[in-house]
């Protein structure tokens, strides 16, 4: 079966959680894409789903310049869902009545089911529990709608034309705070839209190594390794399309991870036997990093020197004519926002020159993917769980994580108790459970006490955050004692080094990232 057959179209009208409903539809094994609201009707005829979901949104139906679409999707014999904004734009465009609420609902909610088939197959009508963020809400049904389910605050709280097979639901079933919510989406998908789950990362890499070798031809391709998830993952597929025809680069730009290279190259090299040039670049880098202490300076010299390293070495390889990378579909989703481009993107993960300059084109596997999945394909193809559970490391690398200037005596004291951080993390069980957990070397310097002596040394930050996707993250509860083990080591282990502290902000208003 074609993994792409059986989709469905979520139109975007700005929801916070609309790449959550598309992880919730990946996850019940069903291929989705999201698109704008505003992509036109001749683009979602063009796409062919079986199903059509219309995200949330902060606008109000009738507000000026609310997003809109045109009635005649609702006439293509597609089934229909409206989650919170998407209901309200159904009931307004077919019909319907909505008004701002006199109470509005943000939070757990409860809601009786009044018709137990169809969406909400399978839940009993008793009160179930659900997660609301609105402020209107549909007070007259359209035309040939019945109410299936309501609240205390919205006498429609979900509605449903059984016939059209044109449904809204007031709540986000795709959270986590609405225990059902993954039922009930499964019940639009298989009940309603009569979908296959025909979406596993098996699939995905048979289609993707048949569409790979297409694509390439007889060419050679070349792939820049950082010793992330992504770039990893997308190499090893692209390798097992085309074997030897593939190099991937792996530039050591001196602020990586300690042992970053060895493992990498070890794992990719020996483990998949690919083909592997690594160059080490570090002093190069770090002259060009000398007495720079902005971070966005630094970043833009690291990725300016990566690409000037990689295209040095790529033309080494004969008959280049593709570049891989571990583009991920969030990367793609923020292209094609409904607000229009990403307005910032960050420097080092800017590739159009090289492309351009060396006329290469594109190979992006991994870019219908979100990270969860490039995992678990990452998993599927054989990959050890030493790169596949690796908590994200940014472009940059060290550099932002040195408050300051970058220099290799500096570089070399965050090695070495970063690499304590995650010992101690990893020792503890709780490495695959935090989004990400680092050090980070201030340019602060206080006084201290070791043996008889008074020492005037560095200070570490331990960062340690929980978060879904890194949109949103908080400061993680260590326990003492790790917290305990991490300073006593790093004081008596890392020389340079006489005060540990810890980051108990959050994001928002902090940043994961202290650069």
């Amino acid at each position: 079966m074609d993994i792409h057959s059986e989709k469905v179209l979520i139109l975007d009208f700005g929801s916070q959680y609309t790449q959550l409903i598309a992880r919730r539809v990946r996850e019940a094994k069903v291929y989705c894409e999201i698109h704008p609201f505003n992509s036109g009707l001749a683009s979602v005829k063009a796409f062919k789903p079986k199903g059509i979901i219309l995200s949330g949104g902060p606008s109000s139906v009738y507000d000026k310049g609310a997003p809109m679409i045109g009635r005649e999707i609702f006439g293509l014999g597609v089934p229909v869902l409206g989650i919170c904004y998407g209901m309200q734009l159904i009931a307004k465009l077919l019909g319907g009545k909505v008004e701002r609420s006199n109470k509005r609902e943000y939070g757990g909610a409860d809601i009786v089911i009044e018709n137990a088939g169809d969406l909400f197959n399978g839940l009993g009508s008793g009160p179930m529990k659900v997660w609301m963020s609105h402020g209107d809400r549909v007070e007259a049904l359209p035309p040939g709608f019945k109410t299936i389910a309501r609240s205390d605050n919205s006498a429609i709280c979900a509605m449903g034309d059984a016939k059209r097979k044109i449904y809204g639901v007031q709540f986000h079933p795709e959270v986590v705070h609405t225990p059902k919510g993954d039922k009930i989406l499964k019940n639009f998908l298989f009940q309603v839209c009569a979908l296959k789950p025909a979406w596993t990362m098996k699939s995905f890499i048979e289609t993707s190594i048949e569409d790979i070798r297409a694509r390439a031809g007889e060419d050679r391709v070349v792939c820049g390794i950082s010793g992330g998830v992504d770039s990893a993952v997308a190499a090893l597929l692209v390798h097992k399309a085309i074997g030897a025809r593939l190099t991937c680069i792996f530039v050591d730009n001196g602020v990586l991870r300690k042992n970053e290279a060895d493992k990498v190259e070890a794992t990719l090299k020996k483990s998949f036997h690919m083909n592997i040039r690594r160059v080490n670049a570090s002093a190069r880098f770090l002259k060009k990093l000398k007495g720079v202490e902005d971070p966005e300076r630094k970043r833009k010299i690291i990725g300016g020197e990566f690409v000037r390293v990689f295209e040095a070495e790529a033309k080494k390889i004969k008959n280049v004519k593709f570049l891989a990378q571990g583009t991920l579909y969030p990367d793609v989703i923020e292209s094609v926002s409904f607000k229009g481009p990403s307005a910032t993107i960050k420097s080092h993960h800017n590739v159009g020159g090289l492309l351009k300059k060396m006329k290469l084109k594109l190979v992006e596997p991994l870019r219908e993917l979100f990270k969860d999945e490039v995992r678990a394909l990452g998993r599927e193809m054989g990959m050890p769980d030493e790169i596949i559970d690796r908590q994200p490391f940014p472009g940059p690398g060290l550099a932002i994580r040195i408050i300051g200037e970058v220099t290799k005596k500096r570089c070399d004291i965050l090695r070495e108790a970063d690499a304590i951080v995650l010992e101690e993390i990893k020792s503890a069980g709780l490495y695959k459970k935090i989004w990400q957990s680092f050090a980070v070397l201030l340019p602060i310097r206080t006084v201290g006490v070791m043996g008889d002596e008074r020492t005037y040394e560095n200070t570490i930050a331990l960062r340690a955050v929980e978060s879904v996707d890194g949109m949103t993250a908080d400061w993680v509860k260590l326990p003492y004692e790790v917290m305990e083990n991490i300073s006593r080591r790093v004081i008596n282990e890392v020389r340079g080094v006489n005060r540990v502290v810890y980051d108990i902000s959050s994001k928002p208003p902090s940043t994961i990232e202290w650069e």
